[in-house]
């Protein structure tokens, strides 16, 4: 149940069976979160429990949530981070009680028909997040508690594309890659792309075919397999739970010698044999904040449990005010940055509608702008009706959710809210025949509720309009939840936050830059790698002083996580004297020279007051002289007196040298994907503020059709053939403040690659 330290009384006589168990389990849940209920709305929640108890018993899914309450439950009690919910399951009273959600459906006016509708019976879908990295605990769990042989993943299918097809059949038929490449290359990116539209669209790719016999047979055939199924997969959420063997519902098959047997039916053919999916889905986020919290905790002393911070917190909403939103969930675009200092949120129900309106659809429709201006109170706030100003007064009288649309037609037409969620639906799919059957009903509720006709007319196509936007709210009340609580870490306990965050994104180079930087404008300092000090992630220094973070060593490319596991059980709580040191102390075969390089140009030997490039030219030789070591030591030699073999002296670098800064900044680079100690730009200081007319970091402010001048230094270089056959390129250009793209068209990119390509800045 939600809460361990709460004592949950024994369970009655009459609770034994399936129904009495189910309700018993769902009303004590309840008593457990009364404590966030005031005690004058309690009889509200008990009255909305009995009537959703009652429907689930009557649909028949009382079993499927128990089973989820279950290894959700089992998760949080084993220290397994969970989300608080996703999707439509939100809206229900009794996932909350029993501990499935953490999202109170009533104060976000969340419905229960969205999620089951009594009045069209199908499957619950509840989606649930799992930390990344425990993930599979939960279905091993899952797999012991109901036996291995009724719990299994289902397959994939995945079928040979336009591209896929021409390469697969090429190979087959002889030509060379290149060949094939050229071929595939003509076929446009479009989504959804087939080899007869791709015939019709390229010009290039009709003559081609035309003047080869070889090319015409590969696509005469490659037609002929588009869209068959090539390999199998594994799903990446279903697990489908059985009341008997799996196998006796459908084939198995194992996927690779060590994976386990897999349903062989994919997802849809599954279902419609009768076999029930849970979604057990990863979430990187929730691995973030435990890793932030557990930080907190080390560096701190302080407990946190994210299900009670407050969510009225004045530093969590300045922060968001200002666009300060850099990894904060769903809030980390530009785009929403932007629209985040526009909108200022005062309250959590504004980043719900947030991240509802952060979509095209919206967003062209002017709807985010009417929903702005209605905020801050440059636009008047109506109401097509005064009877509809409770459900739209949260979105300053715009119709943002799914579950407003329902709520209107309950209000206005007399809908029963399983109705509602079939109108929703029919305004969705724009079916004509539902539409007009839909519309004769809601006119005539309405004008029955003594609304006049012509205005019914206007609300349902007003409705008509809004449901092809709106979202679903029960989704983005669960996620807008997440985006507070990663807020309220990032303006709380910034550092910690940050390191985790640079952690789980220390794959991605290009955010780890951003993520440094964003901390920099914070004050906060990046210390370099450092093999006594550095742990496997991003790190918060314990102590007093100014706010800073250790770079990890997992961000060091061609280390792998087994070695520097190796690494730090060797420090284990003594440092590291020298480089001789370590090499004696640690497995050559968990730490390799690849390794030892790696951590070389990342600066992480730099604390042994070596140079790089000495310690790089002497390093198979220190290499040596440590293999000797360990072989001495394992000897047990003694010396002729009797008593232990005097140990040999540490190794001596015989080179004191250093690579030029350029040269050492950019190995730094090359293993770390980002200049850290220094800055190739920094030499150039006085020549930048005479060329440039704008620092690369201040372009997003600049309207689109300026025009700058900007210095930096060309990075990765990427060239592409345009339709044409032209060459054009994608540049990363880098000073000590930002990395951006820029696109060369071919004419500029003829006259200008000999100098982006010499390394040099430009």
């Amino acid at each position: 149940l939600p809460d361990p330290d709460v004592a949950i009384p024994p369970r009655p006589e009459g609770a034994g069976n399936l129904p009495g168990f189910f309700r018993w389990y769902a009303e004590q849940g309840l008593e457990v979160r009364f404590r966030h209920v005031e005690p004058g709305r309690r009889g509200e929640y008990q009255e909305r429990l009995e009537y959703e108890i009652r429907m689930i018993q009557k649909m028949g899914f009382a079993a499927y949530l128990l089973i989820v309450a279950e290894f959700i439950n089992w998760s949080k009690d084993h220290g397994i981070p969970v989300g608080p919910g996703r999707g439509s399951a939100a809206g229900s009273l009794v996932a909350w009680a029993m501990g499935i959600t953490d999202i109170d459906p009533i104060r976000f006016e969340l419905l229960f028909e969205r999620f089951l509708n009594p009045e069209r019976v199908s499957m619950p879908d509840i989606d649930v997040d799992f930390c990344q990295d425990r993930r599979e605990e939960s279905i091993a769990h899952v797999r012991e508690k109901y036996g291995a042989d009724r719990v299994s993943q289902i397959i994939t299918y995945g079928s040979l594309k336009a591209k896929a097809a021409v390469k697969d059949v090429a190979r087959v038929l002889d030509l060379s890659f290149s060949e094939s490449d050229r071929i595939s290359k003509l076929i446009p990116e479009t989504l959804g792309m087939t080899l007869s539209d791709a015939l019709r669209e390229s010009e290039q790719l009709r003559r081609l075919v035309e003047g080869d016999p070889k090319v015409r047979r590969v696509m005469a055939v490659a037609m002929r397999v588009e869209n068959l199924c090539r390999q199998t997969g594994v799903h990446a959420a279903g697990v489908v739970i059985a009341d008997r063997p799996l196998v006796d519902y459908a084939p198995m098959y194992r996927v690779g010698p060590e994976g386990g047997p897999v349903v062989q039916y994919d997802m849809k053919s599954a279902e419609t044999i009768g076999l029930i999916k849970f979604d057990f889905l990863g979430l990187k986020t929730l691995d973030q904040i435990r890793d932030a919290v557990e930080m907190v905790r080390r560096n701190h002393g302080i407990d946190l449990d994210m299900a009670l911070i407050p969510t009225e917190d004045e530093a969590t909403f300045r922060l968001l005010q200002e666009g300060d939103a850099l990894g904060i969930f769903q809030l980390e675009s530009s785009g929403m940055r932007e629209l985040l200092a526009r909108l200022k949120p005062t309250c959590l129900d504004d980043l719900v509608a947030l991240v509802a309106l952060y979509r095209p659809g919206p967003l062209s429709s002017g709807m985010v702008d009417d929903f702005v201006a209605r905020k801050h109170g440059h636009q008047e706030v109506s109401y097509p009706l005064p009877i509809l100003e409770p459900i739209l007064k949260s979105t300053y009288g715009t119709i943002v959710y799914q579950e407003q649309v329902m709520q209107i037609a309950q209000v206005m037409s007399g809908y029963s809210l399983g109705e509602a969620d079939l109108l929703r639906r029919a305004m969705g799919k724009k079916k004509p025949e539902e539409m007009a059957a839909q519309k004769s009903r809601f006119v005539s509720g309405a004008v029955a509720n003594g609304v006049a006709e012509e205005k019914a007319d206007d609300i349902f196509e007003l409705l008509s309009k809004f449901a092809a936007y709106g979202f679903n709210k029960s989704h983005s009340a669960a996620y807008g939840y997440i985006s507070y609580q990663t807020a309220w870490l990032k303006a709380h306990h910034r550092p910690e936050y940050m390191a985790a965050l640079m952690t789980i994104e220390s794959s991605d180079t290009d955010k780890v830059l951003m993520y440094i930087q964003d901390c920099r404008r914070a004050g906060i300092a990046i210390l370099p790698v450092d093999i006594n000090a550095s742990d496997l992630p991003f790190s918060v220094p314990p102590g007093g002083g100014p706010p800073r973070i250790r770079f990890g060593l997992t961000a060091v490319k061609n280390v792998g996580e087994g070695s520097i596991r190796t690494i730090l059980a060797a420090r284990g709580d003594k440092p590291f004297l020298s480089l001789s040191d370590l090499l004696e102390r640690v497995d050559p075969k968990a730490v390799n020279r690849r390794v030892l390089e790696s951590l070389i140009k990342a600066g992480a030997f730099d604390v042994f007051g070596v140079p790089r490039a000495a310690m790089m030219a002497g390093l198979e030789r220190a290499m040596e002289h440590a293999a000797r070591a360990r072989s001495e030591a394992g000897s047990g030699q003694t010396s002729l007196f009797g008593g232990p073999a005097v140990q040999a002296p540490a190794f001596r670098f015989p080179d004191t040298s250093e690579w030029p800064l350029s040269h050492r900044l950019a190995m730094e680079k090359e293993v770390l994907g980002l200049y850290l100690t220094g800055h190739p730009m920094e030499a150039f200081r006085g020549d930048v503020e005479r060329f440039a007319t704008a620092p690369l970091a201040e372009l997003e402010g600049i309207e689109a059709e300026g025009e700058v001048r900007v210095v930096g230094v060309p990075g990765e270089v990427r060239v592409v053939k345009t339709r044409r056959g032209d060459r054009m390129a994608f540049v990363q250009l880098e000073d000590a403040d930002r990395v951006v793209e820029c696109v060369f068209f071919s004419e500029p990119w003829t006259r200008s690659q000999a100098a982006l390509r010499a390394g040099g800045p430009v």
